[in-house]
């Protein structure tokens, strides 16, 4: 049997990222991006976190999460104070600018769930949700050898 799971994901990726971000576009949505839509997700669920913690769950490597991050502190979307118990840790809080972009985020991920899920039953979409679930738990699990 060949495996072609991992292409399969890459694809699916991919082809969300440029769906995403043309319905963006035709919203007249500028304040984010595709990506950075990603790390307010992070935030909107729990605001004051480490950047560390916004890497692991964005599955985006700390150094490509810096640039993102001054972009967005720029345009008024997040601040960075330092943690006041571990002087170590830098926190990220959403602005008021970006709470207020939380419905429109909401609506365009239920618009991506719909264009993904289209066609599935609602037993499907519970099984491709477990499924996919399982896979990210591996890949967070994985160890190079």
């Amino acid at each position: 049997m060949r495996i072609n799971g991992g292409f399969q994901v890459s694809k699916i990726k991919q082809l969300g990222d440029r769906i995403f971000e043309k319905i963006l576009a035709e919203r007249g949505i500028e304040a984010f991006n595709g990506a950075q839509g990603r790390i307010l997700y992070v935030l909107f669920q729990q605001d004051g976190v480490p950047i560390k913690t916004v890497s692991e769950k964005c599955g985006l490597a700390i150094t490509s999460l810096t640039t993102m991050l001054e972009r967005m502190e720029k345009s008024g979307l997040i601040v960075r104070k330092q943690d006041a118990a571990d002087k170590r840790k830098t926190l990220l809080y959403l602005t008021d600018k970006a709470r207020e972009l939380e419905q429109d985020y909401i609506a365009l991920s239920e618009e991506m769930g719909d264009i993904y899920y289209q066609g599935f039953t609602n037993e499907e979409v519970q099984a491709a949700e477990e499924y996919l679930d399982r896979i990210r738990l591996n890949l967070e699990r994985w160890q190079p050898r």
